[in-house]
């Protein structure tokens, strides 16, 4: 049976590809080189859910990075379970049709208890003293310590944040590495953050993303080293790119101010009070999922959002089916930014 390791470079795309990316460029020129499609929205969780599913965001139910959940009240963003993707995952296909088959996943989103054979995701360790450490869960469990023993901690704080950087994908390539080697999974997918964070944090035309991007080139070059020394087919994907925007747009400030958004004056000052609102956005970059108690509220919130500077079209539950997005964790309202523009999540004045 052919094994396929998946990289997932996220933020590349082929406008980055040059002269200082050998290793992507001899790739490419030995197999090939195309245009993956993007889904709506182009967001982490909801396009590795479409690659994993090959079902638009309608189908397997991961609308955004994170959503409301209306029998909570609560927006929760970064969920890992595994049973949030709705539907039949590609290593459960390829097992129906081959009992041999075998899966690795590292870091791909919705990772914890995802049928595959070995899986590795970000876990931070919360204390009761209210510590936060950052750390990893595994399936098996003693994957865990066996990547910690010959890598050491996973430098979670290189993750997510100011403080991401190159340290979190290099700790991620060396345990793909490792799990190649050790189990020889028929399919390894592998996930390279750090290009994403730099391509937020300097802008995807400042001079010194040619060199982020060579960085991240060379892991990929080590990890195709790697697979072809396994007899491993690799294939590098991306999920979407980064554009340069010119400012943000606050739809929540818009709704506070004729009415429709609560906020909660508590000690730790005013909270966004979801429950208690008749509409409010859940904004993630350049899509924001807009939350309508009231069915006789939709069509004013429409028009609203539609008079906001920056808003380049919002979608009622039927313009959604035409996009793959019309699913139960929807917004009864889906509002896309203008291209150069993006959404934040702010609601106070």
């Amino acid at each position: 049976m052919r094994r396929v390791l998946v990289v997932d470079v996220v933020g590349l795309s082929a406008s980055l590809l040059g002269d200082h990316t050998p290793h992507l460029s001899r790739l490419a020129e030995r197999g090939f080189q195309a245009e993956l499609g993007a889904v709506l929205p182009a967001l982490t969780c909801s396009a590795q859910s479409t690659l994993l599913t090959g079902k638009a965001p309608s189908t397997h139910g991961v609308v955004g990075n994170g959503w409301y959940f209306r029998d909570l009240s609560q927006v929760w963003f970064w969920r890992q379970s595994n049973h949030l993707v709705q539907g039949e995952k590609l290593w459960d296909l390829a097992r129906k049709r081959d009992s041999r088959f075998t899966c690795a996943q590292l870091f791909l989103w919705f990772n914890m208890y995802a049928t595959v054979d070995w899986s590795v995701t970000p876990r931070p360790a919360y204390f009761a003293d209210g510590r936060k450490s950052g750390d990893v869960y595994s399936e098996p469990p003693e994957l865990r310590e066996r990547l910690r023993s010959e890598l050491g901690p996973f430098p979670f704080m290189h993750f997510w944040g100011p403080g991401s950087g190159l340290a979190s994908s290099k700790w991620i390539a060396d345990a793909t590495r490792v799990v190649m080697q050790e189990q020889r999974p028929t399919l390894t997918l592998a996930y390279l953050p750090h290009l994403d964070y730099d391509l937020q944090r300097y802008g995807p035309c400042d001079p010194e993303i040619k060199e982020q991007v060579s960085a991240v080139d060379r892991l990929v070059g080590e990890l195709v080293d790697a697979a072809d020394a396994l007899d491993t087919e690799t294939i590098v994907v991306s999920e979407y790119g980064i554009t340069e925007v010119v400012g943000s747009v606050s739809l929540n400030r818009v709704l506070r101010r004729e009415g429709f958004l609560r906020v909660q004056r508590a000690l730790n000052g005013e909270l966004l009070d979801c429950g208690a609102s008749r509409a409010f956005a859940v904004c993630d970059h350049q899509i924001a999922h807009v939350y309508v108690r009231r069915p006789e509220d939709v069509p004013q919130v429409k028009r609203l959002l539609e008079s906001v500077d920056g808003v380049g079209r919002v979608l009622d539950r039927d313009a959604q089916r035409d996009f793959g997005l019309d699913h139960e964790r929807s917004g009864e309202l889906v509002a896309l930014s203008e291209s150069t523009r993006w959404f934040d999540y702010y609601y106070w004045l």
